[in-house]
C-alpha cells in the first residue's frame, strides 16, 4: 500500500486550469465515494480550495487515482498531466505537513489552509473514506502545524489573502472610511475578508448570499447589512469595492453587469477582488476602464513586508516538519510489524499452553512440584529458542552474521568480542 498526494496548486497551474479541476463542495461526499470505489484505492480525502486541488490516497495504484481525477472533470489526462504532481509516501507526508503549516500557501504562513484541511478530513470521515492511515496523517499534520505556529515566527508578519485584498483596495482609495464594500458569498474566505475590511472602518458593508439567513449572520458580526444575491446586479453601482467568493460554477458578475454599474457610477473607479475558483467575475471585466479586477493569483504580488522574517521562520518550521515526518514514518513502519508481532505472540501462547498442559498432567500423576516447574521452564525455553537456534545453525555465513546481530539486538545480548579483547 502506498500513500500518495496527487494534485495541482498555484505553483504548478494557472487559475484557468485550477478552476477546471475544482470540486463543488456539495459534490465532495459523492466524489469521495467514487474514489474509494476504485479497486486500488482503500482510503481517500480531497482538498479543493482556490489555490489547490489535491487527492490524498492510500492506494496500490496511484495511476488509477489520476485517471479518475481527469475523468471526473471530463478532461483528458494528457491535457492536465503537465500541471499535476504525484508525491509518494514520505514526500506525500512532508507535503501535507508543509501545507498544514502554511509553507506551501500563496502567502507564506497563511492560516486558512489549516481549517480547510480539517474540513477535508471531517468530510472524508463522514463519507467513510478516511481510514487509519489518513486519519493519523491528518492528525499529525494538525499537531505539526500547531507546533510551527507556536514556536516559530511564521505567523508574526503574515499577510493573509483577506488582508491582501484590503491592501489592494487601499492602493486605489487610500482612506477606506469613505468606501462602500460589498461581499458576495458568506463562506469562510468571505468571513475573513469581511473581518479585515471591518477593521478599516468602511462607510458601509453589505453581504450578498444565495441563502439570506447566512448573509444576515455574517452581516451581524461585521455590523453590515444583508442583501439577496439576486439584487447584486441592480445594486452593484452602489459599491466601491466588491469581494466575491462563492461556490458557483458560473460567474456571478458578468461583463455587462459590471459595465452598467460603471456607467451608473459615472466612471468612478471600482475594485473587484475575485477569490473564487472557479472565478465569480468574468475575466473580461478587467478590460473595463476604471475597474481594477484582481484574482487570487494577483494577491501574492503585494506581499513583501516581513519577507526576511518569514523566510527565517520557514527554516525553523522545516526542522519541525522533518521531525514530524520521521515520527509518522516510524508509526507506519511499526504498523507493518504488527502482523508479525501478533503471529509471534500467538506462537508463544500456543507453546505456553502445551507446556502448561504437560505440567498439569505431571502434577496429577503426583510428581514433585519442584520437578514439574523445572521441566516447565526448560520446556518453554527450549521451544522458544529452537527456531532461532536452528535458523542460525543452518544459515550461510552472511545470513548468519546478519541474523546474529539482529538476535543480539532483540534480546539485549552483549556484542560479540574478538579473542584479543577477551584476553585483555
Amino acid at each position: 500500500m502506498q500513500l500518495v498526494a496527487l494534485g495541482l496548486n498555484h505553483h504548478t497551474a494557472p487559475i484557468a486550469i485550477r478552476e477546471r479541476l475544482a470540486f463543488q463542495p456539495e459534490r465532495l461526499a459523492a466524489a469521495l465515494g467514487e474514489l474509494v470505489g476504485l479497486p486500488a484505492v482503500q482510503e481517500a480525502a480531497i482538498v479543493s480550495t482556490c489555490n489547490r486541488t489535491e487527492l490524498y490516497c492510500a492506494t496500490q495504484d496511484p495511476q488509477q487515482a489520476a485517471d479518475w481525477l481527469a475523468a471526473y472533470h471530463r478532461l483528458a489526462l494528457p491535457d492536465i498531466s503537465p500541471y499535476l504532481y504525484s508525491l509518494p509516501d514520505n514526500e506525500a507526508v512532508r507535503h501535507v505537513f508543509r501545507v498544514a503549516s502554511g509553507l506551501d500557501s500563496m502567502v507564506i504562513g497563511e492560516p486558512q489552509i489549516l481549517g480547510q484541511l480539517k474540513e477535508a478530513a471531517r468530510l472524508a470521515e463522514s463519507a467513510g473514506s478516511l481510514g487509519s492511515t489518513l486519519h493519523r496523517l491528518f492528525q499529525k499534520s494538525f499537531s505539526v502545524a500547531k507546533e510551527v505556529r507556536s514556536t516559530t515566527a511564521i505567523g508574526e508578519s503574515v499577510v493573509s489573502m483577506a488582508a491582501a485584498a484590503v491592501r489592494l483596495s487601499e492602493r486605489i482609495f487610500g482612506d477606506m472610511r469613505e468606501t462602500r464594500v460589498l461581499f458576495v458569498g458568506a463562506g469562510e474566505m468571505i468571513a475573513l475578508a469581511a473581518a479585515h475590511f471591518a477593521g478599516s472602518a468602511p462607510q458601509r458593508i453589505s453581504i450578498a448570499n444565495r441563502t439570506l439567513a447566512r448573509a444576515e449572520q455574517l452581516a451581524e458580526r461585521v455590523r453590515g447589512e444583508a442583501i439577496s444575491l439576486a439584487s447584486v446586479g441592480e445594486r452593484l453601482a452602489d459599491f466601491d469595492v466588491v469581494v466575491s467568493c462563492t461556490g458557483s460554477p458560473l460567474p456571478v458578475i458578468g461583463y455587462g453587469m459590471a459595465e452598467r454599474a460603471l456607467k451608473a457610477r459615472r466612471q468612478r473607479p471600482m475594485v473587484m477582488v475575485d477569490l473564487a475558483v472557479p472565478r465569480d467575475v468574468e475575466p473580461e471585466v478587467a478590460k473595463l476602464s476604471n475597474v481594477f479586477l484582481y484574482t487570487v493569483d494577483d494577491l501574492v504580488q503585494i506581499v513583501s513586508e516581513g519577507k526576511a522574517l518569514r523566510q527565517a521562520a520557514v527554516q525553523d518550521a522545516e526542522a519541525i516538519i522533518d521531525l514530524g515526518v520521521l515520527n509518522f514514518v516510524q508509526w507506519v513502519d511499526g504498523r507493518e510489524a504488527v502482523p508479525t508481532i501478533r503471529a509471534l505472540r500467538s506462537h508463544a501462547e500456543l507453546m505456553r499452553q502445551e507446556e502448561l498442559a504437560r505440567a498439569m498432567r505431571a502434577i496429577s500423576r503426583g510428581e514433585a512440584p519442584e520437578q514439574v516447574l523445572e521441566q516447565l521452564s526448560r520446556g518453554l525455553t527450549n521451544k522458544l529458542l529452537h527456531g532461532p537456534s536452528q535458523f542460525l545453525n543452518r544459515a550461510d555465513v552472511d545470513t548468519a552474521a546478519h541474523a546474529s546481530e539482529t538476535i543480539r539486538h532483540v534480546f539485549g545480548l552483549d556484542p560479540v568480542r574478538s579473542d584479543n579483547k577477551e584476553k585483555e
